[in-house]
């Protein structure tokens, strides 16, 4: 990737330039599109499972979304482990999206092609709104973004809980005004934790961190992006319903 690249611009690029030989904007870049690249394939395969038998494919769908979140929580102590966990976890999570995603388009055609352009849109406005300064991350927004994240995990691990005894929690699944509300502010809080990766990826190549850093600045990214397309998906169906 050149200078002047279309996700980080010269600015950041000049920056860390110097740094060749531990973590860069532009290695992180090259490894979250290596990511991506191997999300998709596992997710295109996935979906061809569901097409097939939507039981198995589910199955794969829950295995992939397990055997993430085991990787997830490793990552968190084990950085240095970044360059084989994050393809694991890109491959892993590929497995869930793929069978999720066809099970969205089967109910709603059109809604999967919505959600990527929405979520890859987000993402590009977003850091146009970093690039420019039009969004600053400061301590302040970086706890309020912290806090509103864990709430919003918090709420979804009750969601889950109530699930497993029949019960529904309210706005997750709901349609109406007060769902399709509690959806944008969900994107919101998402969009926000795009920034903060973008700026941490930033301060951790200034800062000279080791290449492996890399790895885990993309696997970063990718956590943030999956969750967005995911809170996308639920928002263009409470749309469509």
């Amino acid at each position: 990737m050149m200078s002047g690249n279309p996700l980080f611009g010269d600015r950041l690029y000049q920056k860390v330039e110097v740094g060749v030989s531990g973590m860069t904007v532009k290695g992180t870049i090259n490894r979250l599109a290596m990511l991506l690249a191997m999300t998709l394939i596992t997710a295109c395969w996935s979906w061809q499972q569901f097409r097939v038998d939507p039981g198995a494919g589910m199955l794969w769908a829950a295995g992939g979304a397990m055997l993430g979140l085991v990787m997830v929580l490793v990552m968190m102590f084990k950085r240095q482990w970044a360059a084989f966990l994050a393809p694991g976890y890109a491959l892993a999570e590929g497995l869930f999206l793929g069978a999720i995603s066809a099970t969205f388009e089967k109910m709603y055609g059109g809604i999967v092609i919505q959600a990527v352009l929405l979520t890859f849109g987000v993402m590009f406005a977003m850091l146009f709104a970093y690039m420019t300064g039009i969004v600053k991350v400061t301590p302040g927004l970086m706890k309020a973004v912290f806090a509103a994240t864990m709430g919003v995990a918090i709420y979804y691990l009750i969601a889950m809980v109530m699930g497993m005894f029949g019960a529904e929690a309210p706005l997750i699944h709901q349609s109406g005004p007060l769902g399709i509300g509690f959806s944008l502010v969900v994107i919101g809080i998402a969009a926000f934790n795009l920034v903060i990766d973008f700026a941490q990826i930033e301060n951790a190549a200034q800062a000279g961190m080791p290449k492996y850093m890399e790895w885990y600045g993309a696997f970063a990214l990718l956590v943030t992006l999956i969750w967005l397309y995911m809170e996308a998906l639920r928002f263009l169906a409470k749309l469509r319903e």
